[in-house]
């Protein structure tokens, strides 16, 4: 299986995607440049984590530019699972494959902590080989992190089963809505999420509690589901 993991200029986090995929056993993982419309080939995309065109204008909103994004949200409507991580689930948000959008932390402040995030919804590739309940030991660092939907749009979202990520108790860092730490679109092929799996894939870093959802994405793609 082969992972596509997008780089954007400022994008700093593609490394250790990259990393955390070919961690799995049968996976692989290429780099994607921002300016080359061709997917090559994968079987499922990241869009990882960093300051993408610095942030300018509105995080993510450049980005949503790029050529590779209009093959990526085709790749995405085909059914493709694809799933972004911090700065590219606001990239996600952007564009619409997303619902609702990342605003500033309510503390107007760079927040950067191991946090405990639940696990809400298994009916993801990403999340599969997870139980509902599940809670994992997971970095986050970001500015702009706190998850918004307009009431009715909430509403809808929490009925429909599309939010997949809660921080645990306690743990929410930036004001985020109903704790929402990561959702998904109605298809549940794309999922974004705020804290940082890739980075919670070997013990040697504090946790590996991650790793199932990199394994759950190459077994869900292998059997076709």
């Amino acid at each position: 299986m082969k992972f596509g993991v997008v780089q954007f200029p400022g994008s700093c986090d593609e490394r250790d995607a990259i990393l955390a995929c070919e961690t799995v056993d049968g996976a692989e993982a290429v780099l994607l440049w921002h300016r080359d419309a061709s997917l090559h080939g994968v079987d499922a995309i990241i869009i990882p984590g960093g300051f993408s065109f610095g942030d300018y204008l509105r995080v993510g909103a450049i980005a949503q530019f790029s050529p590779v994004m209009a093959a990526v949200i085709n790749f995405a409507n085909g059914g493709g699972p694809v799933v972004g991580i911090c700065n590219g689930f606001q990239v996600l948000c952007e564009t619409g494959l997303l619902p609702g959008a990342l605003l500033p932390n309510e503390n107007r402040r760079f927040v950067c902590r191991q946090l405990d995030v639940e696990v809400t919804s298994v009916d993801t590739p990403f999340t599969r080989g997870m139980a509902e309940g599940d809670v994992l030991s997971i970095p986050s660092k970001h500015t702009t992190g706190r998850y918004y939907a307009p009431p009715p749009l909430l509403e809808q979202l929490e009925a429909d089963g599309q939010v997949v990520f809660r921080y645990a108790h306690g743990n929410n860092p930036n004001g985020s809505l109903n704790d929402i730490a990561g959702v998904c679109n109605t298809s549940r092929n794309v999922v974004g999420l705020m804290p940082h799996p890739e980075h919670a894939v070997d013990a040697l870093t504090g946790s590996d509690d991650a790793l199932p959802l990199f394994a759950s994405l190459v077994r869900g793609v292998a059997a076709g589901v």
